[in-house]
């Protein structure tokens, strides 16, 4: 079944690792920036943010491993879906299409990737750009009380092996299209070809989608921790866009950032968590923008 398209945009597949390739959307031309998907999404969340930004830029939307049309491999230990891991295949992503250093936006799960991006790839990840998330560190310290129930599905998926997975199959579509009905605040950002897309490639992708949940609540954390304790910090220009999540949740989100990246700008929007499809004028603008910082 074909799936809808970003227009002007050719996909690929890319080897990045051994028996393993990512899809990727690819069309502009220009500097480099890549765009991570979040969940329960593809690339094509990117539709309306890619094609603005391929009037000046060569524009790389990829399928993150385990989402997607891009590759699926079993949770055969804590690294195959590792941010660290994931962002690796980014890198390499980039450099088969013939760029070394670009710029990197997140929204979401690849937000967690583009974080892990920039602290282990300076080299390659030239500017960074957020939305809607928290360090996994952070996230996890920012959820208490009955206001953390917002992040049920984190707890769910941070379980062994078997559980989420059963019952998340069980009931694919009223799981995954919770997500996408409440998280928006105008629900006609993501059309019905959309959705239905969104809900089929998540209801074929349950194991790799809770495998990489799985490794936030671990080695993810690990990660994080070490360079919090080795005082690591992002050492290119950031930009982070964030609902005012720290006002429900109690804590202050631009002084969470502010200890990760000392070139930040932090802008609180007003659009729902879905923001690249909401108000993508909004986002290409910021994408711009920090490109010329």
């Amino acid at each position: 079944m074909t799936h809808p398209s970003i227009p002007g945009f050719t996909e690929h597949r890319v080897p990045v690792d051994d028996g393993l390739a990512l899809n990727a959307a690819v069309g502009g031309s220009g500097a480099p920036v890549v765009l991570l998907h979040g969940f329960p999404q593809t690339h094509l969340m990117w539709r309306h943010v890619a094609a603005d930004l391929a009037a000046d830029h060569t524009v790389i939307c990829p399928d993150l491993r385990g989402y997607g049309a891009s590759d699926k491999p079993a949770e055969s230990g804590p690294d195959v879906y590792s941010k660290r891991t994931m962002a690796r295949d980014v890198v390499r992503l980039a450099a088969a299409l013939g760029h070394d250093r670009f710029t990197l936006a997140g929204h979401d799960r690849g937000a967690l990737v583009a974080f892990r991006a920039a602290m282990d790839h300076p080299g390659a990840v030239s500017r960074a750009l957020f939305l809607d998330v928290l360090p996994t560190l952070d996230m996890w310290h920012a959820l208490h009380g009955v206001s953390g129930a917002v992040g049920f599905h984190l707890y769910l998926m941070a379980q062994a092996p078997g559980l989420p997975e059963q019952m998340i199959a069980a009931s694919a579509d009223a799981f995954f299209g919770h997500f996408l009905d409440t998280w928006t605040n105008a629900p006609d950002a993501i059309p019905a070809d959309v959705r239905d897309h969104y809900l089929a490639a998540s209801a074929a992708a349950v194991p790799s989608v809770v495998a990489d949940y799985r490794a936030s609540a671990g080695v993810d954390v690990d990660h994080d921790t070490a360079d919090r304790e080795a005082a690591n910090r992002l050492a290119m220009p950031v930009t982070v866009l964030q609902q005012d999540w720290g006002a429900a949740l109690g804590y202050h989100a631009q002084g969470l950032w502010s200890a990760w990246a000392g070139d930040l700008r932090h802008r609180t929007v007003s659009c729902g968590h879905f923001m690249a499809e909401e108000d993508p004028g909004l986002v290409a603008g910021e994408i711009r923008a920090l490109h010329d910082r």
